[in-house]
C-alpha cells in the first residue's frame, strides 16, 4: 500500500512539538510525503494542516486511520494513548512509527508488537539516533575492536523540561517523569552497546539496580539513575532528568581504548556530533554527523520494514525488551502508573 509515485502517504497523530517536527522532516524523507493530520481538536488540526502542507485534517484520531488514502501513522500523542492507537492503527492496516515509549509497560509493549504481526503492517518504535548513520559508525567501530573489548558504557539524558501545568512529563495520568522520557534512550543505548560488545543487535541485562526522586506533589520521577549489569561483563551506569541539564553524552569504555559521542541522541545538521576514538594508538575525533535529517531517516526505515519487513536497527523484541528494562527501573524506585 504506497501512494501516488510509490510514495508513503503519511498521517500524522497529534499536533504538539514532535508532531511539527516530523512533519517538516518529510519534505526531506525520500520515500513519504505529509498527507493527512489527527487530532482530538478540529481547530489544532486545521492550523496544523495549513503550516505543514498536509493535504488535509481529521476531527479525532479515529477518522484520520479510517482514511483510505493514508498508508503509515506517526503516532505523536502522549504515552497513554500509544497502545490503544497501535492496535486500531494494525486493524486498520496501517504501518506505524511511534514515538518512544511504545507503550507505558512491557506487558503494552509485547501485545501491541503483537496485533502489529497479527495485521501484517510494520511497527517502528521512534527510537530516532537508532536509525542514523552516526549510531552505525559507532557500532562497526566497536565490532573492529578499535578499543578492545567493551567494559562499560555511560550514558545521560537530561534537561529542565520546566514547571506545572505546562509541562506535560509532570502529570502523572499521562505516565510521565524521566525514565519514560529520556531515560527509555539511555537504555537502548547500552543494550544497544552490550549487544555490540557481543556480536548480536542487542542484549538484556541480567541486573538492575535503580534509583530516582519521585515527586510526592506530580507522582513521576524527575531524576533517576540506574546501573545495568550484563552477562557478558559490561556495565553500564545511566542517568536521566526532567529538572537538570544533564551533560547527554555517552561513553564507551573498553579494554584498550574509550569512544565518545557529544550528540547521540539527537545528531543532525544543526547539531554537529562527533565521535572521540582514544586508544593506545593515539587519538581521532571522527565526524560522523552527516547532512541527513534524524527524522526523515526514521521515516524512510519505516517504509523500508513496509516493504521488507522489520527493522534490522530495530526489532519487535529489541522494543520489548527496552520496556522490560523500564519497567524494573521503575519498579525499583516505586513507581508504578495505572497501566502496571
Amino acid at each position: 500500500m504506497t501512494g501516488t509515485r510509490g510514495e508513503i502517504s503519511w498521517a500524522v497523530l497529534g499536533t504538539g512539538k514532535i508532531a511539527r517536527i516530523f512533519a517538516e522532516a518529510l519534505r526531506s524523507s525520500a520515500t513519504g510525503r505529509l498527507a493527512a493530520v489527527g487530532s482530538r481538536s478540529a481547530s489544532s488540526a486545521a492550523r496544523f494542516a495549513e503550516a505543514h502542507g498536509a493535504d488535509r485534517w481529521h476531527e479525532g484520531y479515529e477518522a484520520a486511520l479510517a482514511d483510505a488514502q493514508i498508508d503509515a501513522v506517526y503516532i505523536a500523542t502522549p504515552h497513554t494513548t500509544h497502545f490503544d492507537l497501535i492496535v486500531a492503527a494494525a486493524q486498520q492496516g496501517k504501518h506505524i512509527l511511534c514515538e518512544k515509549p511504545l507503550t507505558v509497560t512491557a506487558g503494552q509493549a509485547t501485545d501491541a508488537v503483537a496485533a502489529a504481526r497479527r495485521a501484517g503492517v510494520a511497527l517502528m518504535e521512534g527510537f530516532a539516533f537508532r536509525y542514523h548513520s552516526q549510531t552505525r559508525r559507532m557500532l562497526a567501530l566497536i565490532r573492529d575492536g578499535s578499543i578492545g573489548e567493551v567494559r562499560a558504557v555511560d550514558a545521560s539524558f537530561g534537561y529542565d523540561a520546566g514547571p506545572a501545568p505546562d509541562n506535560y512529563l509532570l502529570r502523572r495520568e499521562l505516565a510521565g517523569g524521566s525514565i519514560l522520557d529520556v531515560g527509555c534512550y539511555t537504555v537502548a543505548m547500552a543494550r544497544l552497546v552490550a549487544g555490540a560488545a557481543e556480536g548480536r543487535p542487542f542484549a538484556d541485562p541480567s541486573r538492575v539496580l535503580g534509583a530516582g526522586l519521585v515527586s510526592d506533589h506530580a507522582g513521576v520521577d524527575l531524576g533517576a539513575r540506574a546501573t545495568l549489569e550484563f552477562e557478558s561483563g559490561v556495565v553500564a551506569s545511566i542517568e536521566c532528568s526532567i529538572i537538570s541539564d544533564l551533560p547527554n553524552t555517552v561513553t564507551v569504555w573498553g579494554s584498550r581504548g574509550v569512544l565518545t559521542m557529544d550528540q547521540p541522541w539527537l545528531p543532525g545538521p544543526t547539531r554537529p556530533g562527533t565521535i572521540g576514538l582514544r586508544n593506545r594508538e593515539g587519538h581521532e575525533e571522527i565526524w560522523a554527523t552527516t547532512g541527513e535529517d534524524l527524522y526523515a531517516a526514521e521515516a524512510d526505515e519505516l517504509a523500508r520494514c513496509a516493504a521488507h519487513g522489520e527493522s534490522a536497527f530495530m526489532t519487535g523484541a529489541d522494543t520489548v525488551g527496552n520496556m522490560r528494562v523500564l519497567d524494573e527501573w521503575r519498579h525499583s524506585i516505586g513507581l508504578r502508573f495505572a497501566a502496571d
